[in-house]
């Protein structure tokens, strides 16, 4: 390509990078996952609102064996199934509770719920 040419894609190069930039969340949209005060685990908090979850299938990584925090708010009680080996299953009741979970192989687990059927969360463990 001439040099008139490439200096005539500069601009828009500019533009469009420019607009990506503008595309992204605001601060007023934290991420989900967040490191804890403990500086080891990872916290996760999670919304029930009648049928729906906050996050709503949301990857997070989490290290072999690193702990993740979850927080869970809840408009009635429900279960969580984590499909790791072994599985676990995490019973919350209405309101916040807190519960660890800690998975010490790696690959994708999912954490769901079957009643509603969501998958709230997707723990990349590495």
């Amino acid at each position: 390509m001439s040099g008139r040419g490439l200096a005539r894609l500069v601009p828009v190069v500019v533009l469009l990078a420019a607009g990506l930039t503008a595309c992204g969340g605001s601060d007023a949209d934290p991420p989900a996952a967040t490191p804890s005060a403990d500086g080891d685990a990872v916290a996760v908090t999670v919304t029930r609102d009648k049928d729906t979850f906050t996050p709503n299938g949301e990857r997070v990584e989490l290290g072999i064996g690193q702990t993740l925090k979850l927080t869970v708010t809840a408009d009635e009680a429900g279960e969580f199934h984590v499909h790791s080996t072994p599985e676990q299953e995490i019973a919350y009741d209405e309101g916040t509770s807190e519960h660890d979970i800690t998975i010490d192989r790696p690959g994708v687990v999912e954490v769901e719920s079957h009643d509603p059927a969501s998958v709230v969360l997707q723990l990349e463990v590495r």
